[in-house]
């Protein structure tokens, strides 16, 4: 799964694009799940199931309209929020506020955040990194650009964390980070912190990119904090909803929400820092 998914940033364009709405619908339909499980339910009318339907939907038409116009999502996102409340509104019986928030969220959560993962790989500006030069195939021949080591930057970030804070953790991890992740130590959110920084001050020698180690440094800081408030964002929803797991399409897993969450905040973090601070 993961030379699929580095093949597929590799080639960015069309396929990514398709990948990522199709992750879109699946994290939309398990969210929407959730919502309707009897833990967030309770006291109000659930959301209907054309209501839910048109949630995944409208998050895979965000990033279609993303991978189309490259970049052009806000505009979209508002007119999709205003279309989704209003049905709601006008088509529920009782509307309540949570209801509309909480599938206003989830246009948010599985549609817009996960947007930000093609806006990042799009960006066009070319680098020079002869440490690549030779492996033509690796870039598709157009050349390494910020979009692509951003995209390969993040996601190896995001992996170096989770491993960092997993086996640390275990090791020396005695004081809890946060009450709503039992599991999660102070100690253990220090070693993620640490890998993150390591590996990403690592691509920056591999890639030649960004141009300093201390520009690399803090993108990897902030690609680790994202990356577990994404995690605990989605233990909350899942907490109030009563369930362990988003779904059972991964066995032994969990659902792809629940492999996806660090990801989730990641890309649209990142995107803002790299075109904000780094020129891109």
């Amino acid at each position: 799964m993961g030379s699929i998914a580095l093949s597929l940033i590799s080639i960015g364009g069309t396929p990514f694009t398709a990948v990522v709405s199709l992750a879109a619908w699946q994290c939309a339909r398990e969210y929407v799940g959730l919502i309707r499980a009897a833990g967030l339910a309770e006291g109000m009318e659930p959301p209907t199931n054309f209501v839910c339907t048109a949630v995944a939907l409208l998050c895979v038409a965000l990033n279609a309209w993303t991978g189309m116009t490259q970049n052009r999502t806000a505009v979209p996102f508002g007119a999709a929020s205003f279309l989704l409340m209003a049905m709601q509104t006008f088509g529920s019986r009782k509307p309540r506020f949570a209801q509309l928030a909480s599938t206003a969220f989830g246009l948010l959560y599985c549609g817009y955040l996960v947007s930000f993962w093609l806006r990042l790989r799009f960006i066009s500006t070319a680098i020079e990194s002869p440490a690549l030069r030779q492996y033509a195939w690796f870039n598709s021949g157009q050349g390494l650009t910020v979009g692509l080591a951003a995209t390969l930057f993040c996601v190896f970030c995001v992996v170096a964390a989770d491993t960092g804070a997993y086996f640390t953790g275990r090791w020396l991890g005695r004081t809890q980070l946060h009450s709503i992740s039992p599991k999660k130590t102070v100690e253990g959110a220090a070693g993620g912190l640490l890998a993150s920084m390591a590996v990403a001050m690592l691509m920056q020698r591999a890639l030649a990119w960004p141009t300093g180690p201390a520009a690399a440094a803090g993108l990897g800081a902030l690609v680790f904090v994202s990356s577990v408030a994404g995690d605990l964002i989605e233990s909350v929803i899942k907490r109030d909803a009563g369930l362990k797991d988003a779904s059972n399409l991964i066995p032994g897993h969990g659902g792809l929400l629940d492999r996806l969450d660090s990801y989730l905040f990641t890309g649209a973090c990142a995107f803002f820092y790299v075109t904000s601070f780094l020129s891109a």
